[in-house]
């Protein structure tokens, strides 16, 4: 049979870009070739996101565009699992398949090209099962025959074999998932109902899995998950993380190791020290803090307010007086008052955060804040979300001027004559920025880690003269 191919699109968060990666294997073992070209295919499948209205608007946006293009249209990730039917019923241009297809994705792509789409599936919520989709816990997919040198097969907790992974994007930073779902019940989130309840990998398998990132090119590792401070609580020992970022620091080839989504509630002080104090670790704390009012906060089904995220700031910065942070703050949470945005700007200006995203509310299916009353009117939420993102765009060029004079190694991403661009320790990949390092006469290559003097800002982004060595 000639080969068929595949165009993969992923769109979300970097946890679908490691999903999209076991996918890519779990294809070429089933005899699809990966494309890049979705012209040049016979099946595209679009990875969607299914967090905010946004997000789901570009993914239907997406298969909209890849019908246009003529090849079979295949929706797999969050808007395909939470939505499922609906979904397949509004988009006949797309089949639209569930996790629990991931296992056997190059049949299913097989039936969808000769005309066979699988039935609809109907969600579940997954807080019910035992879940770590999309990787296959129970063992039920056998590796896949015929994987090449680019495809990893590591082994699953329970024995049986962990999904292949094979890198599509290549370049110094990937993507690591420590874990899978979430057992936190924010009001405002819909993640639990589709992506299941909190499961840690065991560190020997991500251990495993690091060294082999390092052995295709990986310089820096992004730890990601639906919360990355609850690692291990289900493995029975909740400080199992800084163990396993002491252990990541040692995988040969690797030069940095990152951390993302930390829930500032569950920052314990073990945890901050290992974050400020080991080498090989960036001090870099992506912290969702979501608000500053206490009542608000607890309205959302959160812990903390300004004062307490102050105070967290404040130990993390005696460890380390460089370290970055970062967070997401939402306005217009159903009885959001005046005085509450009041106390979120005060927060933000003393906080003196790297980068702040800022997200408006808006009503998710299933959730608790979907039934809450006093909401606040959409004119009002957009106006508080251009109010604090004006905010945010001045007090985050202050953080970058205020790092003007200091030291940064930066992880070079690209090299373009005498300038260099990558991350510094304080940025994270493709959210928070970029440095430009003037290299002079130094020679460097992409991959390596360098130290540099920070010259100047423009936004949150850094220009920087490399040292000498």
């Amino acid at each position: 049979m000639p080969s068929r191919r595949v165009a993969l699109i992923t769109l979300g968060c970097a946890r679908n870009e490691v999903d999209s990666e076991e996918l890519a294997a779990r294809l070429e073992g089933g005899g699809w070739s990966v494309v890049d070209d979705a012209a040049e295919a016979d099946a595209v499948l679009v990875n969607t996101c299914g967090f905010v209205e946004t997000a789901k608007q570009e993914s239907v946006d997406t298969l909209l565009d890849a019908a246009d293009d003529g090849p079979a249209v295949v929706a797999v990730g969050c808007l395909a699992e939470r939505y499922g039917r609906d979904l397949a019923e509004a988009m006949p241009e797309a089949a639209v398949l569930g996790f629990d297809h991931y296992p056997d994705i190059a049949a299913r792509l097989d039936d969808v090209v000769a005309g066979r789409p699988p039935a609809p599936h109907v969600p579940r919520d997954r807080r019910t099962l035992l879940p770590i989709t999309p990787v296959d816990r129970q063992g039920t997919a056998a590796v896949v025959p015929g994987h090449r040198a680019t495809d990893v097969g590591l082994p699953g907790r329970l024995g049986g074999p962990r999904a292949l992974r094979r890198r599509l994007g290549g370049g110094p930073v990937a993507p690591l998932k420590i874990a899978s779902g979430c057992d936190r019940r924010c009001a405002f989130c819909a993640i639990p109902s589709f992506r299941g309840a909190f499961v840690s990998r065991p560190p020997a398998e991500v251990v495993d899995e690091a060294g082999w990132l390092a052995g295709h090119g990986a310089r820096e590792l992004v730890l990601v998950s639906e919360n990355s401070t609850s690692y291990g609580k289900d493995l029975g020992d909740v400080r199992l993380l800084e163990g396993l970022l002491t252990d990541l620091t040692r995988v040969d080839g690797v030069v940095r190791v990152r951390v993302s989504y930390l829930q500032p509630a569950e920052m314990r002080p073990s945890l901050v020290d290992v974050m400020t104090s080991t080498d090989g670790l960036a001090p870099y704390f992506d912290l969702s803090f979501q608000h500053a009012s206490g009542p608000l906060l607890r309205r959302m089904r959160r812990f903390g307010d300004g004062d307490a995220f102050l105070g967290l700031l404040g130990r993390i910065r005696a460890g380390a007086p460089q370290a970055g942070a970062r967070t997401n703050v939402i306005v217009g949470f159903p009885g959001e008052r005046e005085r509450d945005v009041e106390l979120l700007e005060q927060f933000l200006t003393a906080a003196r955060l790297d980068a702040i995203g800022v997200f408006g509310y808006s009503d998710e299916d299933g959730t608790e804040a979907a039934g809450y009353d006093a909401k606040v009117p959409e004119e009002l939420v957009a106006e508080r979300v251009e109010r604090i993102a004006s905010l945010v765009e001045e007090l985050v060029a202050q953080r970058a001027e205020e790092r003007v004079g200091d030291s940064v190694d930066v992880l070079v991403e690209s090299v373009d004559g005498d300038e260099a661009e990558g991350c510094a320790a304080h940025q994270g990949p493709d959210t928070d920025g970029t440095t430009t390092v003037r290299l002079g006469e130094r020679p460097v290559a992409v991959g390596d880690l360098v130290r540099a003097r920070v010259a100047g800002s423009s936004g949150v982004d850094l220009v920087a003269e490399a040292e000498r060595r």
